[in-house]
């Protein structure tokens, strides 16, 4: 596994989940890894892998800058931050009755912080004039969801961004590329909340939850990260503009909403 050897890479939001998973994959395969996060639990991640932590904030410009002046150049950059918008007090999200507040929100850590993220990317790898830009969008980012209204249109936005950008560097001129996976329901600590205390709760609320799923159970991080090293190596020299779900066939047969 060394896919990756004598590669830089950035990942944000890499304190715990799919970022989390990432990063250890891409350390695995021989990169030298930055773990980004505004928990500082990340260090303790960078820790373990030998990489370095840097506190990031991706809604902040100046922060951006002050990070990507201590990195350097770069060879891979993965935008994995992002928020559903139900992390705190309880707050519509339909289209009826969201709020502006949290509509701008949810699309300034999803949708802005990808923005900085791949425009930081670009100009850290024309020193190279080669790298991969991954953008971790979402199944909602394809189909609409009714009551997670702002977190589908961020990451159905951060799809289209991911192709505008893989343009944008194939005019340059530049071996940039830009890529976007689109995972479903991944095991994360964000789902913990809503599977109940109890093995047999947990057992109902999973059964519930992949119900429209072909394959019938969650993905894991390892799985998504498994893509994210792929579309980091070499190995996807000519891919670039792609996107790549990661949602056990649900998208096969029926692209429904789900409640």
């Amino acid at each position: 596994m060394t896919r990756l050897e004598g590669k830089t890479a950035l990942i944000t939001g890499a304190a715990r989940g799919i970022g989390e998973a990432i990063a250890r994959r891409f350390a695995a395969e021989g990169a030298f890894v930055w773990v980004t996060d505004i928990d500082p639990a990340g260090a303790d991640v960078a820790a373990s892998i030998g990489g370095r932590f840097a506190l990031l904030d991706v809604t902040d410009e100046a922060a951006w800058d002050r990070v990507m002046a201590e990195v350097g150049t770069l060879d891979i950059m993965v935008n994995n931050a992002g928020i559903t918008g139900f992390e705190g007090d309880p707050a519509h999200h339909d289209p009826e009755n969201a709020s502006l507040a949290d509509w701008r929100h949810v699309h300034a850590v999803n949708l802005d912080g990808t923005f900085l993220g791949c425009r930081a990317a670009i100009r850290a790898m024309r020193a190279k004039r080669a790298g991969s830009i991954i953008n971790i969008s979402s199944r909602s980012g394809i189909v609409g969801i009714p009551a997670a209204a702002a977190y589908a249109s961020s990451k159905g936005a951060i799809r289209n961004h991911t192709k505008s950008v893989a343009l944008w560097c194939a005019q340059q001129g530049l071996a940039i590329r830009c890529n976007s996976i689109h995972p479903a329901a991944i095991l994360t600590p964000m789902w913990e909340p809503m599977l109940g205390t109890t093995p047999e709760e947990r057992e109902a609320a999973t059964r519930a939850f992949v119900a429209d799923t072909p394959l019938k159970r969650f993905g894991t991080a390892d799985e998504v990260a498994a893509m994210a090293a792929y579309l980091a190596s070499d190995e996807s020299a000519y891919v670039t503009g792609s996107e790549f779900h990661i949602d056990g066939g649900i998208l096969a047969g029926s692209a429904a909403s789900p409640e």
